[in-house]
């Protein structure tokens, strides 16, 4: 099948090299041409494990190709993917402005029918704007369908390959079946395909990024009563995590979520219940919660140093988001440093594979932050060292060698990676989040 990927982005990319390395020929264009350009020399532009050695394979076998020419992609392409950003408004709701105008763009060239596949986040509805402007913009036929995507970073290629389901939302019977048949590829041993109208599937999105964003702030919740009375986040973590009902996943507190979609995903769907006369009470007590946990770990700061932080040095390890990505939107880590650097202090900071987004988000500032390529070079004189992203590089370090280097021997764990016992026997002060 031919496939036509608009936006070759982090949702964009990924969805393109998959399709294309089960046997279809995909077109993925872009108007970043410097993107484009690395691209085409197999060059990924994310960091994603195991995507630049697929794109490298399609583009060989001649199945993945890339472009800036919206035309041809579309003249040569059966069924239209658009994979296009929807950042939030000032107002939290969600900025359609590219998914219509690209929309607006393609009807113009198509010069025959086509299945339309929106994989942008979007506010219930908005499949009714897309079609509007096909029927107004085209003398051609669409068959269209929302196609959302549930693509975990740093494990997106996984999730892809192996959905857990497949959520389609549409009333086309054509497009409906062109969907079951380009996703057979990822469903030989079971079928995880579910088909719904447009608007459930467009709240589907939303609902569910949402709903994993109010076990994080449940859980922080917790973690804060468990440190008011000495109970262990852990235990209670582990106690109910158990329970069938609930599950095991995302029950770990820590500092707060971030990202490029549950905070914007919360936003949006905060904005599009205001929008319709319901007031989403319990989100917004998720955002609420989720602004303080990022400067939790400011304030345990606060409490251990006193007020006066200027000149204070603090080793910072992790400043992604989540491991595996490079992806720092919305990260806590953002929050904390501009936090400490207001307050004058000096930040050494290391991050596997995020220094680069990190130096060009603190160009301005840069001159308080080194970036440091070793993490254990960040710890020599600092007066605490901050864990903030759990990458595996950080669970298991020289302790000695860590209380050698710096100035004084605390931690503040973002994570609760570290053991407090094993620390404490070696002579570390040690701050985490939900333990006495």
């Amino acid at each position: 099948m031919k496939i036509g990927i608009i936006g070759a982005g982090y949702v964009g990319l990924v969805t393109g090299t998959c399709f294309a390395e089960s046997g279809n020929e995909v077109y993925c264009m872009d108007i970043n041409e410097k993107s484009i350009e690395k691209l085409n020399k197999g060059i990924c532009t994310i960091y994603e494990p195991q995507l630049e050695d697929l794109i490298q394979k399609n583009i060989k076998e001649e199945r993945l190709f890339f472009t800036t020419d919206l035309e041809n992609t579309v003249d040569k392409s059966e069924i239209i993917f658009l994979c296009l950003p929807t950042p939030p408004n000032e107002d939290g709701s969600a900025d359609l402005s590219r998914v219509l105008d690209v929309s607006k763009n393609v009807a113009r060239i198509m010069k025959e029918p086509k299945v339309i596949v929106s994989k942008s986040t979007v506010p219930v509805g908005t499949g009714d704007k897309i079609k509007k402007i096909f029927k107004e913009h085209s003398k051609h036929k669409i068959d269209y369908a929302f196609n959302p995507e549930f693509l975990k970073e740093g494990a997106a290629i996984q999730d892809f390959m192996s959905p857990d389901r497949v959520v389609v939302g549409s009333t086309s019977s054509n497009a409906i079946e062109a969907m079951k048949e380009i996703y057979s590829a990822f469903m030989r041993t079971s079928n995880r395909f579910i088909v719904m109208d447009e608007k459930s599937a467009e709240i589907t999105k939303y609902a569910a990024n949402s709903m994993l964003a109010t076990r994080i702030s449940f859980m922080n919740d917790i973690a804060m009563l468990c440190e008011q009375t000495g109970a262990n986040v852990d235990s209670v973590r582990i106690g109910i995590g158990t329970d069938s009902r609930i599950g095991d996943k995302f029950l770990f507190a820590g500092v707060g979520y971030g990202g490029s979609c549950f905070p914007k995903d919360v936003k949006a769907l905060i904005s599009t219940g205001d929008n319709n006369g319901v007031d989403f009470r319990i989100l917004k007590a998720v955002e609420e919660i989720n602004k303080h946990q990022k400067l939790l770990i400011f304030h345990k700061i606060k409490r251990h140093f006193g007020e006066k932080l200027n000149n204070k040095k603090f080793a910072v390890w992790g400043l992604s988001f989540k491991p595996r990505t490079d992806d720092i939107r919305e990260a806590p880590a953002i929050a904390l440093i501009e936090k400490l650097l207001e307050e004058g202090c000096k930040i050494l900071l290391n991050d596997p594979v995020a220094m680069e987004n990190g130096k060009e988000y603190f160009k301005n500032t840069s001159y308080k932050i080194k970036f440091c390529d070793n993490y254990y070079d960040t710890l020599k004189d600092a007066d605490a060292m901050i864990l903030i992203t759990e990458w595996n590089e950080y669970r298991k370090p020289d302790f000695e060698k860590m209380k050698s280097l710096m100035k004084t021997p605390v931690i503040f764990d973002g994570r609760n990676i570290y053991n407090p016992k094993f620390l404490k026997e070696k002579k570390f002060v040690y701050y985490g989040i939900g333990k006495a």
